[in-house]
């Protein structure tokens, strides 16, 4: 039960997805849009049902969940046919929720992960390949059980939040939006840390990234002792990493202390609110909840939706 529940999730994203290619794609008319609308509509509110599935509840409403599924994605496809609309490739196409297989499959990168989702990505080399630098062992204890836990960890946190919007009751979101940052980064952190190896490593880089090096650090001898001192003094235990500021256009060397504080990389800012008292204690002193609900009422949506117009552009493969 509970894994047809995560597929109906799955499908659900699916979904919405594949409208949001659409409309990025070609131009629709209003008709078209109109239906797309409904189609989507439709496919949130299934989503969103089937988040809120309790075990008591699943026995009894998940068949029908999945039956109401399948005349969705039924009807979508003869819409798409219809309107002359080009269908999912088979890289894409998702099956019906009843037909999906027992083991997880390959994501496609423009497919989202459902809440609760996030799978351990392999490694891109054997243990033993970065020896003498790194013993196998170590990889393996790494990889193998360290990662997963965040992995493991990261899907708890999620579910958990999600319960927490489908019954109102947000008492411990303070603790699983801890546990939320802190796993979520270490995963995402180790998702790019893997690939930043390799048994044929080494050397210095090349093409724009060399000189980008060369003309913010000076050279690649000097951001080599930067980045050497950044990680061996970065406070507990944590990271250093290179990063690329779209604002400042230009690289950047920083640290992380344990993985996240409190925030998750690989991910773009949309919106951002400071709750750090200089942003309020003049006007509400201590009433730090009367500020954020004085603050719903001067979000500059617009800028938002601009900054996901360009985020969304950038896909890696989930895990």
């Amino acid at each position: 039960m509970e894994e047809q529940t995560r597929q109906l999730l799955d499908w659900s994203q699916w979904g919405r997805q594949w409208i949001e290619q659409l409309r990025d794609r070609k131009q629709l008319n209003r008709e078209l849009e109109r239906h797309l609308h409904k189609f989507e509509e439709t496919f949130t509110q299934l989503g969103r049902m089937a988040a809120r599935l309790t075990s008591d509840k699943e026995k009894e409403e998940l068949p029908l969940l999945i039956a109401r599924a399948e005349e969705i994605q039924a009807r979508f496809h003869q819409f798409l046919r219809l309107a002359q609309l080009h269908e999912p490739d088979a890289a894409d196409a998702v099956a019906t929720p009843v037909s999906y297989p027992q083991q997880r499959e390959p994501v496609p990168v423009a497919r989202p992960l459902a809440a609760g989702r996030h799978t351990l990505p392999p490694l891109p080399y054997d243990y033993n390949a970065l020896e003498p630098y790194i013993d196998a062992e170590t990889m393996r204890i790494h990889h193998d059980k360290l990662h997963k836990k965040y992995v493991d960890d990261l899907n708890a946190a999620e579910l958990k939040l999600a319960e927490a919007r489908a019954n109102g009751n947000f008492d411990l979101v303070r603790h699983w939006e801890r546990e939320l940052a802190f796993n979520g980064a270490g995963h995402y952190l180790h998702t790019i840390f893997w690939p930043s190896m390799s048994p044929n490593g080494g050397g210095e880089p090349a093409g724009d990234l060399a000189e980008a090096i060369n003309r913010y650090f000076g050279s690649f001898a000097a951001f080599r002792n930067h980045f050497t001192q950044a990680a061996n003094k970065v406070e507990g235990p944590g990271w250093a990493i290179l990063v690329w500021s779209p604002r400042a256009q230009h690289l950047e060397i920083l640290t992380a202390e344990k993985h996240q504080n409190l925030s998750q990389w690989d991910t773009v800012p949309l919106l951002a609110l400071d709750v750090w008292e200089h942003a309020y204690f003049l006007p509400y002193q201590n009433q730090r909840d009367k500020y954020v609900d004085a603050w719903w009422n001067v979000v500059n949506w617009r800028y938002a939706e601009e900054r996901f117009d360009k985020a969304r552009k950038l896909r890696w493969q989930p895990y």
